[in-house]
């Protein structure tokens, strides 16, 4: 059992992996940039939620929709001011801007809710389901997690496809120019992105620090980086992509940590993904673009 356990365990935290990945892959695949402070938004809706219901009694549900609500507009805010004057710049400028972002929104959150480690109650109001004599348990968090990521990764695939501002974001990211020329408002186009993005950090931020109860300014870092390191292993650009390599990150580093060594598990991650981008480098389900020069 505890094979399956660990399985199950995989599996729930690289779907927390795949759901901060799709903002990762919304965002490069429209607009060609990585947002690094993509990890940092993932605290700020956690500490958002963590208000809500701590201090101002909402029920759970209210406190995750609050939670989407600021990361939301942080995310459009974030977009306008830092990342939009930079739209004809060099891929580095916009980098070191998204490292700079990542750092104010670090400090920022030290200064309003201090350094002290925050115990975040589970917003999943279920309770553990046993099986097997209670010789496997699996947790609400888990299920409640691999649900919403399976949901989230389904409707962003209906979205870009059927809609209207879903097709918008498809032609801007093949060639912005032609698309303006189309009449598409690429700023709008990206500003939306960069909204259901935060958004998803947001409910990634809960549905995290409801699994491992403990938050501090520096919460979405490392998961940031690996739900990152996630889009790239599964292609960044790829909605589906992103999902696959979320999971299968979370099932390698959890095997890793019960197999192996916990103190090696974060560079057995690391390790795989060098491999399977010497292998193939577009990821897994990556495409290879052939631009003329």
């Amino acid at each position: 059992m505890t094979l399956v356990s660990n399985l199950i365990n995989g599996i729930s935290l690289g779907s927390v992996y795949a759901i901060i990945a799709l903002g990762y892959t919304m965002v490069y695949g429209i607009a060609k940039m990585l947002n690094f402070a993509h990890g940092d938004v993932i605290m700020i809706g956690a500490y958002t939620c963590f208000c809500a219901v701590a201090y101002v009694n909402l029920p759970p549900i209210l406190g995750i929709l609050l939670a989407m609500i600021v990361c939301t507009v942080l995310g459009v805010i974030i977009e306008g001011l830092a990342y939009r004057p930079l739209r004809k710049s060099s891929s580095l400028t916009v980098l070191i801007t998204a490292i700079g972002v990542s750092y104010f929104l670090q400090n920022a959150a030290l200064l309003i809710w201090g350094s002290a480690p925050k115990t975040f109650s589970s917003v999943v109001p279920f309770d553990s389901i046993s099986l097997f004599d209670g010789q496997l348990i699996i947790t609400p968090e888990s299920i409640v997690t691999v649900l919403a990521c399976v949901v989230i990764m389904v409707g962003l695939t209906l979205f870009t496809k059927k809609s209207k501002m879903g097709k918008a974001m498809r032609a801007v990211s093949e060639d912005k120019d032609a698309a303006e020329l189309m009449g598409i408002n690429v700023n709008t186009t990206i500003s939306m992105t960069f909204a259901i993005g935060s958004a998803l950090a947001a409910i990634a931020g809960v549905l995290l620090c409801s699994a491992y109860p403990v938050l501090i300014p520096t919460t979405g870092a490392m998961p940031g980086i690996k739900a990152f390191t996630a889009a790239v292993f599964g292609g960044i650009g790829s909605i589906p992509g992103a999902m696959i390599g979320g999971i299968l990150l979370g099932i390698i580093e959890i095997f890793a940590r019960s197999y192996i060594s916990s103190d090696l598990a974060d560079a057995i991650v690391f390790a795989v993904l060098i491999i399977v981008l010497l292998v193939k480098p577009t990821g897994l389900l990556g495409k290879k673009i052939t631009e003329k020069v």
